[in-house]
């Protein structure tokens, strides 16, 4: 099974990817790093662009049938058995992107991007089986275990868990206004 985890940076996948693969006995990748292994895509500034259909055709190639937690938010592009979108409170979305060292215009436009759910619309676009969760408040533990939970149930689809509309005066130091 191939479970494609994503989300807007700062929602919290790789911390999440990582320890989801451990508990399933799952592999690990990181679609970033793996593109960059691969030689797909190009690196501008500090953003490495890439063409998503090579990236997806490759990735196909190289995992299909195998048990992979795929880590990386253009990994609901690639043919997965299961997409987890995770969402954060745009506000925390802000903060972290701030300590990380983003610019202001990439701060703004990914608080933006999670505030008005793109990742989640794009998911939905390209996949059948989507699971929404929201990671605000959680520690990495519980939002595993909340997907583990869901994949045992057999749930394919859970989306509509997030709606951000009320935070909008929260975020507006972040946006781009």
């Amino acid at each position: 099974m191939i479970i494609a985890v994503t989300g807007t940076p700062g929602a919290g996948k790789t911390t999440v990817s990582k320890l989801l693969a451990q508990k399933l006995g799952y592999e690990y990748v990181s679609l970033r790093d793996y593109a960059i292994e691969k030689g797909i895509g190009e690196m501008k500034g500090d953003e490495l662009e890439v063409e998503v259909d090579e990236l997806a055709y490759n990735f196909e190639r190289d995992f299909k049938g195998k048990d992979v937690v795929v880590d990386g938010h253009l990994s609901h592009f690639l043919n997965t058995d299961l997409v987890v979108v995770l969402r954060a409170h745009p506000r925390l979305i802000g903060e972290r992107l701030t300590e990380r060292g983003y610019s202001r215009e990439k701060i703004g436009e990914n608080v933006e991007a999670e505030l008005v759910d793109v990742i989640l619309v794009e998911a939905l676009e390209e996949n059948e089986n989507v699971i929404e969760v929201d990671t605000t408040g959680k520690t990495p533990e519980e939002v595993v275990n909340e997907i583990l939970g869901l994949i045992e149930k057999g749930v394919e689809k859970r989306v509509g868990v997030v709606d951000w509309s009320e935070v909008y005066d929260e975020v507006i130091p972040y946006l781009r206004l």
